[in-house]
């Protein structure tokens, strides 16, 4: 099974290096299919660090623009898809520089005692919540929290590559995804009842 997957994840890269090459030498067709491929990927992780649908596809867009005009420049040492990330959120980072995207939220509101430690602890939650209130909690969280975990907690980048992505230290994204997981355990978690 294992040898299957990984044939089926070759053909699909040679399929997908073909495209690149096409579209390198000008094939619109092939650039509209990889489009077709990746557009939704690439929205939703601008949509998660924008949290504004028209601005994320304003964004989505503009990537893909980039990535047109850069195609000559694509290596395959990494994957088409991640080097579309990349450019996307290149393109998040300049535009929060041009325009704040939204107001910065509160990590958590105060308890009655004005306490607003973060909790120690892995990423677990003790009961369950809606889809929903992940995506809301998500979207509450201060923006350099939330890009290393949409970044790392959702897509699956490694320190060191969201650092990258992010132009941030690694030792600054791991503190970032720290706390991120703490301020959503904080919000998702309901306060424990004396």
């Amino acid at each position: 099974m294992k040898h299957m997957l990984s044939a089926a994840q070759g053909d699909a890269i040679e399929w997908e290096a073909g495209l690149v090459q096409r579209a390198c030498g000008g094939d619109m067709r092939a650039f509209e299919r990889l489009y077709r491929e990746h557009i939704g990927t690439v929205y939703g992780l601008c949509l998660r660090l924008t949290r504004d649908p028209p601005i994320a596809e304003d964004c989505a867009q503009e990537a893909f623009f980039n990535a047109w005009r850069s195609l000559q420049r694509f290596q395959t040492r990494s994957s088409f898809g991640t080097w579309l990330h990349r450019i996307a959120v290149n393109v998040v980072l300049a535009r929060r520089r041009r325009t704040p995207l939204l107001p910065e939220l509160p990590s958590r509101p105060p308890d009655a005692h004005g306490d607003c430690t973060d909790p120690p602890g892995e990423w677990t939650l003790d009961t369950p919540v809606e889809v929903s209130e992940i995506e809301a909690a998500v979207g509450a969280l201060p923006e350099g929290a939330r890009d290393v975990l949409v970044l790392c907690g959702i897509y699956g980048y490694s320190h060191s590559e969201a650092a990258r992505m992010l132009g941030v230290a690694e030792g600054t994204c791991k503190a970032q995804l720290h706390r991120a997981r703490a301020l959503l355990r904080a919000r998702l978690e309901p306060e424990s009842q004396p």
